[in-house]
Parts: C-alpha cells; sequence; structure tokens
C-alpha cells in the first residue's frame, strides 16, 4: 500500500558481499583493468557515484584473492578503519577487505539504501566489535534493521530529493575543479615554462626590425596586447638557469613579513571563540571549507595576535608538511601552532605566492629539504630561504586579476555548495526515517 513503512534487515533487502586483496608480492595481480576500491579512496570529498580506486586488479589477482566483481549500482560501505565511507558503484568494482557492500535486491531502490546508511552511520558504528579497532562484520550488518517504504516508488521519490541537492554540489565540485585547473595553468605557462617569453623570443629572432608591438601581437595572439607587452622578448643567465630578461631571483623572506609560528589550543565543535585553522583543513583541496573548521578559547590579546587576515600565506610546517594555502575571504579565525604565517608585503604577491605553492618548482624545493630525514619537517628559516623566480609588478598585478576572477567563482560555488549542503543535512534524517512524508 502506497505511503506503507515496514521494517526489514539489511539481509533481506540486499545480499552482503566483502571484498579482499590479492598478495601485493606479486605485480602481475595489479595494474588490470578492474576497478577496486579501498576506504581510503573515499576519504575526503567524493561523488555518490564511484567508477574506480587509485589501483585496479589485473584478472589474475581478481582470481587470486576472494574479492569479487560487484555490479553496477551496489552500494559500498567500508566496515572498518573507518566505518562509515559510503559510495554507490557507477559500474562493476571490487573492493578490498575494508568494506560490506550490499547488492540491493529487487524491489528495493539502491540509492534510498545509500541514504539510509549515511544517515545511519552512528547506528553501524554502534554494532562494531573489536579491542584493537572497530570493525563491522558482515554477519552483524545482516541484522540490522532498517525501516522504509515498501512501495519503491516513494523509496526512489525520496532519493530523488536528496539526490538533486548532491547532483548539485557535485556539478560545483566538477566546476571548481576546472576552474582550478585554468588558474594554475596559467601560472605554470607564464611562471614555470615562460611560455609568452619564449614565443615572443622565437619571433623576435625571425623579425629582428620588428616594433614591440608587432612582436608581441604576432607571438601572443590569445593574451590581450597589453598583457603581451609586459614579457620580455629574450632571457639571460641566472643562478637558477635562464629566466627572463629583467625578473629577478627573489626568496619567500624578500616578497613576505616576518613569519610566524600560529597558537596552540584545543579545538572544539561549539562557538566558544573565533574559528580555529588546522593542517587538516587545509590540506584536501584547492579551498577553505569554513564550515567545517572548529572553533577555539582565545583570550584577546592573543586574539589580535594570531587573528587572519585576506591575503595571509599559511604552510604546514610538519604532518603534511610544505602544504599551504592563501585566506581569501574575510574571516573571525586564528592558525593552529603547526602553520607558519607568511604575510605577502605587497597585494600583488598574494595570488602569485598562492600558486607558487602549487607549482611543481616549489614542491622541487620541499621534497629537497625532506630528503633523507627521518621525519618531515619545515620550519620558517628554511621556507624563508626558498627561491623563486619573480616577474615585474605590472605582471603580477595581471595575473592577479585573471585569478582573481576564476577564485570568486570557485568560492560562490563552495558557498552554494554548503547551503545545498545543510538543506540535505537537515532533510535527510527526516525523509529517511518518514518524519516527513512524500505524497
Amino acid at each position: 500500500m502506497a505511503g506503507e513503512w515496514v521494517e526489514k534487515t539489511i539481509d533481506d533487502i540486499s545480499d552482503v558481499i566483502g571484498g579482499s586483496t590479492p598478495s601485493t608480492r606479486n605485480p602481475a595481480n595489479f595494474d588490470g583493468d578492474i576497478p577496486w576500491l579501498t576506504p581510503k579512496d573515499l576519504a575526503g570529498p567524493h561523488p555518490r557515484y564511484v567508477s574506480h580506486g587509485k589501483r585496479n586488479l589485473s584478472y589474475e589477482g581478481l582470481k587470486n584473492c576472494s574479492a569479487q566483481l560487484l555490479p553496477k549500482n551496489s552500494v559500498l560501505l567500508s566496515s572498518r578503519a573507518p566505518i562509515g565511507y559510503i559510495a554507490i558503484a557507477a559500474n562493476p568494482i571490487a573492493t578490498n577487505q575494508g568494506f560490506r557492500s550490499l547488492i540491493v535486491k529487487p524491489g528495493y531502490d539502491h540509492e534510498f539504501i545509500y541514504y539510509w546508511l549515511s544517515a545511519n552511520v552512528e547506528e553501524l558504528e554502534r554494532h562494531a566489535t573489536g579491542s584493537t579497532f572497530k570493525e563491522l562484520p558482515g554477519s552483524v550488518l545482516k541484522q540490522i534493521r532498517i525501516r522504509l517504504p515498501i512501495d519503491i516508488t516513494e523509496q526512489q521519490a525520496i532519493a530523488h530529493i536528496l539526490g538533486t541537492l548532491d547532483d548539485k554540489i557535485e556539478l560545483n565540485r566538477r566546476m571548481n575543479k576546472t576552474l582550478e585547473e585554468m588558474a594554475r595553468a596559467i601560472f605554470k605557462s607564464w611562471f614555470v615554462d615562460f611560455d609568452p617569453v619564449h614565443a615572443k623570443a622565437a619571433v623576435r629572432r625571425e623579425h629582428p626590425k620588428w616594433t614591440d608591438e608587432q612582436v608581441s601581437r604576432a607571438a601572443c595572439p590569445k593574451l590581450k596586447p597589453e598583457i603581451s607587452a609586459l614579457f620580455p622578448d629574450s632571457f639571460e643567465d641566472s643562478e637558477l638557469g635562464p629566466i627572463p630578461k629583467g625578473w629577478r631571483i627573489e626568496t619567500l623572506a624578500n616578497l613576505c613579513e616576518k613569519p610566524q609560528y600560529g597558537y596552540t589550543a584545543s579545538a572544539s565543535n561549539e562557538p566558544i571563540g573565533p574559528q580555529f585553522l588546522r593542517i587538516t583543513d587545509i590540506n584536501k583541496q584547492a579551498w577553505i571549507e569554513w564550515q567545517n573548521v572548529p572553533f577555539c578559547y582565545i583570550n584577546k590579546k592573543n586574539h589580535i595576535k594570531y587573528a587572519l587576515h585576506k591575503g595571509d600565506i599559511l604552510i604546514a610546517r610538519i604532518a603534511d608538511p610544505g602544504h599551504g594555502t592563501m585566506i581569501e575571504e574575510n574571516v573571525n579565525a586564528v592558525f593552529a601552532s603547526y602553520l607558519i604565517r607568511f604575510r605577502p608585503k605587497k597585494p600583488e604577491f598574494e595570488r602569485f605566492l598562492q600558486y607558487w605553492l602549487r607549482s611543481e618548482n616549489y614542491w622541487d624545493l620541499v621534497r629537497a629539504q625532506q630528503s633523507g630525514t627521518t621525519r618531515a619537517n619545515l620550519n620558517a628559516q628554511i621556507l624563508e630561504g626558498f627561491s623563486l623566480i619573480t616577474p615585474e609588478s605590472q605582471v603580477l598585478k595581471f595575473f592577479s586579476s585573471q585569478v582573481e576572477g576564476l577564485r570568486n567563482k570557485i568560492l560562490a560555488n563552495v558557498r552554494e555548495s554548503n547551503t545545498y549542503g545543510t538543506i540535505r543535512d537537515k532533510l535527510l534524517p527526516k525523509l529517511i526515517r518518514g518524519h516527513i512524508r512524500l505524497t
């Protein structure tokens, strides 16, 4: 009967399937054509539907372990380390032993089951066993009871409402990835590969009597003339090799004020003071999810001392050394002691340094510093000494203007996604438990 809800066990509505890992000693078990998922592949933001993990199995690898090839639309549930990472198979896929996956039976909607599990992670954890680390055995999972509409169309309607919100969040995430790639591509082209300089140098060699304007227009037709004109048409030697003529080798110390280590405090989910930015809050993606940043107590004097300002550059010194971010919004926040703040001396350095921190040139310096150490660690003195090739001020200003528009779109998408996420999180328990009924 439409509108009627019933109680079933997980075993009633699905087949519960475990995963496995073939021997890692045999390279032939891996790098084949079979997508293979581990819980680590679902850490951090990810879409509802996943098609693959970081590694694939070969057919031999699948045969040499007890993993099964799960069909499309299977609900993938991590059952240990940790419990509660959830996704849906976009295509046939295998998993390691960290999963108990659900092949949903006919008459039940796999997306509804996905959302039911998402709303009941604490219930799943409550049934976990083990002293060293918690695990949800398949036999226990099968007996967990789930209440759901008897009519599959009502299950689908509930899942559709929640899925529509998640689809918009995922669309924004993909848009942001593209926008971020565009910004990085501009930085790499201008300041790593020196594409405009190489192009102008080639045209200048071919047409030595041309005016600067003619060279700029011919060499860089995709750039605005006023931007192309700012790049030189030759190189000169430096301690780092050939660099664009007139550009400089600077250190981070030359571009920023004296660095500052962060504040030591305990994080709290309660708004007892300003937000407390930690390494874990900056190392997941190319923007800060401020709605997930906790709070801390801090007195007025230290609040002023450690307050974050728009344009501040933050770099992790341990745990994830070298990873950095820039504060792009006006926030009431301070930063943790494992972060080092560098405040650019000029506004045009801000976007330049933001993307320098994401360049291979920068990470080469980080990796060289960490080479041979037992524990990765960076300090302010080391970071201050990092060298970088710095263009003329006007080039930096044009780069900032190009990137600013892309970053504003990214932040607008993040705010919109946060709104959709809040709506989804409020609706999820009410819809999935029948507190809000659909006609």
